[in-house]
Order: C-alpha cells, then structure tokens, then sequence
C-alpha cells in the first residue's frame, strides 16, 4: 500500500492505494491548512428557451472574455458572439451563417477546450 496527500480545490485529502489493481481507498479529509469559506456557486450561463441548431464554438482553448452578442441579436456571418483569450491574444468566435442567437452557453471567466459549444444560432 501508498498513501498519498492530494490536494482538490484546497482541501487536502489522504489516500490510500492498494497494489494489485484495487480500487483506491479515500479516507476523511486531512486537516485543510486554513479555513476556507466556501465558494460562491457560478452563475448559469444566459440561455433562451431553446438552444438554436447552428453551433458557435471556440477555436482555441481559453478562457471566455465576453459575450459580445445577446440571445435574440440578429448576426450576419462572421459577427463576432464571443470573445474568448488564448496564449494572451483575444480571438473572436463568430457566427458561421446568418442567423439569431438562440442561447449563449458560457460566463465570462469559464475555460474551454478547443472546439466547445459557446452559443447557439437559429
């Protein structure tokens, strides 16, 4: 057996783990070095009352600056929605075809991946 110290979110958890391909074992969390409060859950992301079937999504891996476009905005092709940081440069994420947006599906602040969904177009 190894026990290890993992650290989730700034809770420090003791685990032990069995050789041989057993399931890891996880005991009570250690001692948090300082009490933290708990954090505020996030907001929703703003989505109408369908998502649209013509998807915005992020070309890059970033973060998400700011939603530049409102659900029910009219876009024309290539009108930015999103504006998301990667590798310290802005990026625009813009509309693929004319059309409204139907939901915007992420909060200023939120990571994505390359390729993920961040509005919605009718």
């Amino acid at each position: 057996m190894k026990n290890y110290t993992i650290t989730v979110n700034g809770t420090a958890y003791a685990v032990t783990v069995e050789e041989g391909g057993a399931v890891p074992a996880v005991a009570a969390p250690a001692a948090p070095k300082a009490a933290a409060p708990a954090p505020a859950a996030a907001p929703a992301p703003a989505k109408s009352a369908g998502a649209g079937s013509i998807k915005v999504e992020a070309g890059a891996a970033g973060k998400v600056l700011k939603a530049v476009k409102n659900v029910g905005d009219a876009v024309k092709k290539g009108d930015p929605v999103v504006v998301i940081e990667s590798m310290k440069m802005e990026i625009n994420c813009v509309a693929p075809q004319d059309g409204t947006v139907a939901s915007i599906d992420c909060n200023a602040g939120d990571s994505v991946e390359a390729g993920a969904v961040l509005a919605t177009l009718n």
